[in-house]
């Protein structure tokens, strides 16, 4: 049974949110239940009717929920989809990250530790999409005139391309955000001392490793490719340090 006593101290929407997401990941409600409506809720949790929907929002927002309109219409358990739930992660990642003063080697370390892990399945379960997209890129990035957002974009398709190689739902979306949110940052930080023919250099070792299912030279590529990223972030704090 759901939990409908509130605390008087904390955020009543919050708390009604809390308690249907847990009920949700319990299994109490299941996917495409109707949740009560607006009404029963309110009374159930002996709120008003706008304190309920402040909560459903919460949900929604979270893609808990979807809401329907007519007759049959009302509030539903989502089937939540891991591309679904991508955004949302980088969004966690990024605030993470600007909130708490990560600095960037932790960030870094943590990035390339998660990509490392992906090596070994990536070697064995890539397809010819995936390889296709990593020389794309490494094509894309070695074009004269290309700017630095159209390089760091191209970044992060290539070490998408190569998470996602890996076949696993899981591990694409625990590194949405350490991809999409992490490697921006570390290409904003770095992109004036760095060399793109060495990152050039760096990936097409990564996609001819991949390329012959060589998962260890996979890991060592980007072994070298954190190296050198931590190499860049310590020669910037160094003039700035200087300056």
């Amino acid at each position: 049974m759901m939990i409908t006593k509130l605390a008087s101290d904390k955020d009543f929407s919050a708390q009604i949110a809390a308690a249907i997401r847990a009920a949700i990941i319990s299994g109490q409600l299941i996917v495409d239940a109707r949740l009560p409506s607006e009404s029963e809720l309110a009374e159930q949790f002996g709120v008003s009717r706008p304190t309920v929907r402040e909560a459903l929002k919460r949900l929604a927002a979270q893609n808990l929920i979807r809401t329907q309109r007519g007759a049959t219409g009302g509030a539903f358990v989502n089937h939540i989809r891991y591309e679904d739930a991508y955004d949302q992660q980088i969004t966690t990642s990024i605030l993470l990250l600007s909130m708490n003063e990560v600095d960037f080697e932790t960030a870094c370390e943590a990035r390339y530790a998660l990509e490392r892990a992906c090596a070994p399945l990536a070697a064995l379960r890539h397809n010819v999409e995936h390889l296709a997209t990593m020389r794309k890129e490494i094509q894309r990035q070695g074009q004269r005139g290309l700017t630095d957002e159209a390089f760091c974009a191209s970044d992060v398709a290539f070490h998408r391309a190569l998470v996602d190689a890996a076949e696993n739902p899981v591990l694409s979306y625990q590194l949405a955000g350490a991809v999409e949110a992490m490697q921006p940052l570390m290409n904003m930080i770095t992109f004036t001392e760095r060399s793109r023919e060495a990152i050039v250099s760096l990936h097409t070792e990564i996609a001819d490793a991949l390329e012959v299912g060589d998962g260890a030279a996979v890991a060592a590529a980007l072994v070298q490719l954190e190296a050198y990223t931590i190499e860049l972030f310590r020669t910037v704090r160094a003039k700035r340090n200087r300056s």
